[in-house]
């Protein structure tokens, strides 16, 4: 496969379907955020973090691919020729769950919001849990324009949920501060 095609050279690039629209559509913004997302998790997934969460980032990083392929295939008004794509499941969105309860079981009770840090892997974290916030508003942005399958925006939603607890308990694992925000009121 060749890497470098030059169908993009004049700022357009092809959807599943053939479709061909501008680099800056809605639609590649939504997927291509969770490109980036999917690096950060790969960043976090390359920390020496248990292997346990090692393993359930590749599984997630597997998953964003199936949702940046669902994303990148629109169901044509024009043609039926899309291509199949796999999609998201609701299991995939109970493994999630399921994760962040089995966390939540040996954290604290949050009674405040946090910062984020306290350590470069526990940043790592939050930043991967902005981004994943970041591409479930472009999703959803696209979704008010495109129909979306709703199990992308539920996965999405709950994946920077499964972050922020993941970020949580990362803090407890590496015996990092967390520091809660406590507004001053005058």
């Amino acid at each position: 496969m060749k890497i470098y095609t030059k169908t993009g050279d004049q700022g357009m690039t092809s959807l599943f379907n053939g479709k061909r629209v501008p680099k800056h559509h809605q639609r590649i913004e939504a997927y291509g955020t969770l490109d980036e997302l999917n690096a950060y998790l790969g960043l976090l997934r390359d920390q020496n973090i248990a292997h346990e969460y090692k393993e359930f980032l590749i599984t997630t990083q597997k998953n964003l691919f199936v949702v940046g392929a669902q994303l990148a295939n629109p169901k044509s008004q024009e043609t039926d020729q899309t291509r199949k794509t796999p999609k998201i499941q609701p299991q995939d969105i109970t493994a999630l769950e399921t994760s962040i309860d089995q966390m939540n079981t040996d954290l604290p009770p949050m009674t405040h919001f946090i910062l984020p840090g306290g350590h470069t892997t526990v940043s790592y974290c939050h930043l991967a849990r902005t981004v994943s916030r970041r591409g479930e508003r472009l999703a959803t942005l696209l979704n008010d324009m495109e129909p979306i399958d709703p199990l992308v925006i539920q996965y999405l939603n709950r994946l920077s949920d499964y972050l922020f607890v993941l970020a949580r308990k990362l803090t407890q694992d590496l015996g990092a501060e967390e520091i809660k925000w406590l507004p001053e009121v005058e």
